[in-house]
């Protein structure tokens, strides 16, 4: 829970962060600023129709801060705006993940199955809140403040997946010396062992651990993640280094998907995996 929730506040929303995300909170704004002022409400007034300060509804307005999905829906319903502001939710939305990511996050939320090799750091859709907070932190360059915290809102957002219905099919292959890194320190560290356990019991789901001792490892290439949507359509997506490639076309799938069968063949099984976590734990 962030601050402004435990002293009865409500958040302000997240800075964009790049100029293609500005523009789409900028244009939201203007088009928020022009109903409210067609309804005859000053700032303040409208704030406390729809539970938010003078100083927020101006970020939103300026294109400062990302509001909030709540926000949109009341400041819709407030300013008898028809459904236009709720209409751009979901572009408002997508500006709050980087736009390497953004074209992903999409295809996530509408995955009907979901294969991760995660070779570098536990995926972000297993991460605790205390575990993104540390990968973002200690992230080089430095991101400011506000981009770290929406990044972590951003990111614990997407873990509704698994609560979705009907759910998805996910399966994630994690490197040991993932598991292994206590990123964070030994108490975040532990927790998100622990979270890996409670997500790896989901009827949905299945966790599996690439042992360091395996001589054969058809992965070295890097992580990536396989996606399938309810239409049909199978695509892989390979990010490193802050750029992104989604592959779309048969033949670059299909390796895709070969080498996470593989994959899968040279880790434990799901519940040797689970076992070799608990096991983890143990040594915490």
């Amino acid at each position: 829970m962030r601050d402004e929730e435990r002293n009865g506040r409500t958040p302000e929303g997240r800075r964009p962060d790049d100029e293609k995300n500005n523009g789409v909170v900028t244009a939201f704004g203007r088009q928020l600023k022009l109903m409210r002022t067609r309804a005859g409400l000053e700032r303040p007034e409208f704030g406390k129709l729809v539970g938010y300060a003078p100083q927020s509804i101006a970020s939103f307005e300026q294109g400062r801060r990302i509001p909030p999905p709540r926000f949109i829906e009341q400041a819709d319903e407030v300013l008898n705006a028809g459904g236009v502001l709720v209409a751009l939710k979901e572009e408002v939305g997508r500006a709050q993940y980087p736009a390497f990511f953004r074209d992903m996050a999409k295809l996530e939320a509408e995955a009907v199955s979901l294969h991760v090799y995660a070779a570098l750091a536990v995926p972000g859709l297993l991460q605790t809140e205390a575990y993104a907070r540390a990968v973002f932190t200690t992230r080089r360059p430095l991101l400011d403040g506000d981009t770290v915290e929406q990044r972590i809102a951003a990111r614990l957002a997407r873990q509704k997946i698994f609560s979705r219905k009907p759910m998805p099919t996910l399966s994630f292959v994690i490197e040991e010396s993932v598991l292994r890194r206590p990123v964070g320190g030994r108490a975040t560290w532990r927790d998100q062992l622990e979270q890996l356990l409670s997500h790896g019991r989901l009827r949905n789901v299945e966790l599996q651990v690439m042992p360091n001792e395996r001589a054969e490892h058809c992965g070295l290439a890097g992580p990536f993640t396989l996606v399938e949507t309810g239409d049909g359509r199978r695509m892989s997506y390979v990010e490193i280094q802050q750029t992104s490639r989604l592959y779309t076309d048969r033949p670059a799938v299909r390796e895709s998907e070969e080498q996470y069968g593989i994959l899968r063949a040279q880790a434990l099984t799901p519940s040797e995996s689970l076992a070799f976590v608990e096991g983890l734990l143990g040594e915490t």
